[in-house]
């Protein structure tokens, strides 16, 4: 059986576009996923202090396209270098600092359809957030709200219409099988998993 381990949030995910994420391909998958969040303007020539939110950096590239702001405007990345733990980034036609600075504190995103595959058995967060969550009973115990990463293996947050949360380990032992297609994961319910 494989594994069903989760890649933490990135621009694969929990950085999802907040206008909303009608029209996505997927039920509950985001249109735009984001890779960093712009600072300030830093030189003369249109840079930007960018923070890094993504596990894959090494995606992005001089001429890639990045949807910036809750609008999500296009923009072709300029230039890109490293500086300490962030990145120095500039777009086309943002060549001055005052430019530049008309982008400060807004996040950069690109679309799901720029996300890297994952291996089988893996998957992003924000695929399993929202999938409805069934016992190998049959029985529906609510849905998955959040995921909790404890170092050893992330743990599903499942919260019912009423009721108290249920934590599920996402280790196979517990999760059985994760159909993104239905929206469900089905989970084995072991002993003292459900509250009293």
């Amino acid at each position: 059986m494989t594994s069903h381990s989760t890649v933490p949030p990135s621009i694969e995910d929990a950085s999802s576009s907040p206008s909303g994420d009608a029209g996505s391909p997927h039920k509950g998958e985001p249109v735009f996923l984001a890779v960093g969040k712009l600072r300030r303007p830093h030189g003369l020539h249109g840079e930007i202090i960018m923070d890094v939110l993504t596990d894959f950096p090494e995606r992005l590239h001089c001429g890639i396209t990045l949807y910036v702001g809750p609008e999500h405007q296009s923009l072709q990345l300029r230039s890109l270098r490293w500086h300490t733990a962030a990145l120095l980034v500039a777009f086309e036609g943002y060549d001055t600092p005052e430019r530049a600075g008309e982008l400060r504190n807004q996040f950069a995103y690109v679309t799901t359809a720029d996300r890297p595959p994952l291996p089988e058995g893996e998957y992003y967060h924000h695929q399993l957030i929202g999938l409805k969550v069934i016992s190998e009973q049959g029985e529906v115990l609510g849905k998955v709200t959040e995921i909790l990463a404890t170092g050893a293996n992330d743990v599903y947050v499942v919260r019912a219409e009423i009721g108290a949360e249920i934590l599920i380990p996402a280790v196979d032992e517990f999760v059985r099988a994760v159909d993104l297609e239905r929206g469900e994961l089905r989970v084995r319910v072991a002993p003292g998993l459900l509250p009293e």
